[in-house]
């Protein structure tokens, strides 16, 4: 196991912060609303690398979110900090009204690469975050359909925070103190495998949540449609291929081939959120790949610069983007662009190719899964396990195996903070993400160059956090 403690000696009390001091001064100063603090007190870290987090004592600990999915290529990946570093030297900086040769050889990779996959040119679009693409695919979508602003958005569906983000978001606790603002959304049942319905296979269910959807066209008087002129009320449909923030829920694979001849007979666009699933973190470019249909617009962000730098995205097909139909200045942002995250994001695209992710992450992926099953029949309170690639799932249940169990979950990550569980009779910790519908879900989102070493020892201190978290119940 690759542990290297010396990695982060420079970021041990001696680099001059005392994390106690650091919490007063955080209660002090600090706005509690741009961030979310999962244990009391809130956890400090000081240094990183690989899958690991160090903290201010040098504990290491295992990271099984990577920033939800952030850093897909590890903590401080030489390869990807030398690339900033290269580019920090070159053209660090330049107003996003000029053009950068990193700006324009990125977005013609990805849209060379959409065509090859999609069959359908398309363009590229930046900008600094991943709800701010949602924003712009948004305006896209609104440019397209005369100003249409209700959408479709799946129950379990996560978006992002900013004001239409969240309007399309199936989680009202990050609307109501806000109101509503431009885009509305209908949720549509997502076929959640574990918790179908009783005596329906998954395969039937998704048929079933198709065939529900497709009703609202039926008659003028289901809701959604005017025969009479062939027209939806509705613009697009926001899909997350893979539920992210909703538990990682992979439905069946004729969900998205049967939704979307629905959506292609009634004109509604197909507008997919690749945010957390993309960057071959299910072992494909975009997690849509492996469902078989073309997206009308793709979105992305976190990985496409490892958490180096705010840089976001869309890939949008050539008949809703191009510059008669979506000008200069349609949408802006000082740092889109930037050549420092478009640098990296170039690198990564390579790094990609380079490091064939398309066939070591999904035999990682089903090494871990392997593991996860082992450990199920040790402890019934472990529900469900699936996964897809390096995007895996636990769903902590009561012993029953199905009835939610949060308590329990909550538990398990106090302790993987505290940074006392043993191996090779040495502290180590464990960070995981909560994550589900019901926040009873382990989101597993390593590092794609985890080693089949690390997954074993993850598995082992899975199992020390249920023994432990159960014993204390």
């Amino acid at each position: 196991m690759s542990i290297n403690p010396a990695m982060a000696s420079a970021a041990r009390p001696g680099d001059g912060y005392d994390d106690a001091q650091l919490l007063a001064d955080e209660e002090l100063y600090s706005s509690h609303g741009d961030t979310v603090h999962y244990v009391d007190p809130p956890k400090i870290f000081h240094g990183c690398n690989g899958s690991y987090m160090y903290d201010g004592a040098g504990i290491p600990y295992l990271d099984l979110q990577m920033w939800y999915s952030a850093c897909n290529f590890g903590y401080a990946n030489p390869r990807l900090n030398d690339a900033l570093k290269r580019q920090i030297d070159t053209l660090p900086q330049v107003a996003s009204q000029y053009l950068h040769p990193t700006r324009i050889e990125l977005a013609k990779t990805i849209a060379q690469d959409a065509e090859a996959k999609f069959g359908r040119k398309g363009r590229v679009h930046f900008n600094v975050g991943g709800a701010q693409a949602i924003e712009d695919s948004l305006k896209i979508v609104r440019n397209a359909s005369n100003g249409k602003s209700l959408m479709f958005a799946f129950e379990g569906g996560y978006h992002g925070r900013t004001l239409g983000a969240s309007a399309i978001t199936s989680s009202y606790r990050y609307r109501r103190r806000f109101g509503h603002f431009g885009e509305r959304a209908m949720f549509i049942p997502f076929p959640y495998p574990f918790r179908r319905p009783k005596g329906m296979t998954p395969e039937e269910y998704s048929d079933a949540c198709v065939r529900q959807f497709e009703r609202l066209f039926e008659t003028e008087y289901n809701g959604v449609w005017d025969p009479k002129v062939s027209q939806a009320e509705y613009a697009a449909f926001y899909v997350e291929p893979i539920q992210g923030t909703g538990g990682y829920v992979i439905p069946p694979m004729n969900f998205f081939k049967d939704l979307k001849k629905v959506l292609d007979k009634y004109g509604i666009l197909l507008v997919v959120d690749e945010i957390q699933m993309g960057f071959w973190r299910t072992g494909k470019l975009w997690s849509i790949e492996h469902f078989g249909v073309q997206p009308d617009v793709l979105v992305f962000g976190k990985a496409l610069t490892n958490g180096l730098n705010p840089l976001s995205g869309l890939w949008a097909r050539e008949e809703l983007i191009n510059p008669t139909v979506f000008p200069a200045g349609s949408t802006h942002s000082t740092f889109n662009s930037n050549p420092l995250g478009t640098a990296l994001g170039l690198e990564v695209m390579r790094l990609g190719k380079d490091m064939d992710y398309e066939r070591t992450v999904p035999l990682k992926g089903a090494h871990f899964l392997e593991g996860l099953r082992d450990l199920q029949k040790r402890h019934p309170e472990i529900g469900d396990v699936d996964g897809l690639g390096l995007a895996l799932r636990a769903e902590i249940c009561e012993a029953d195996g199905f009835t939610p169990n949060r308590v329990l979950l909550d538990k398990m990550v106090d302790i993987g903070l505290a940074g006392d569980l043993r191996h090779n009779g040495k502290p180590i910790g464990l960070v995981l993400d909560v994550g589900g519908w019901y926040k009873n879900v382990i989101t597993l989102a390593p590092s794609l160059d985890i080693t089949h070493e690390e997954i074993d020892l993850a598995i082992a201190l899975l199992d020390q956090l249920l023994t432990r978290a159960k014993a204390s119940a």
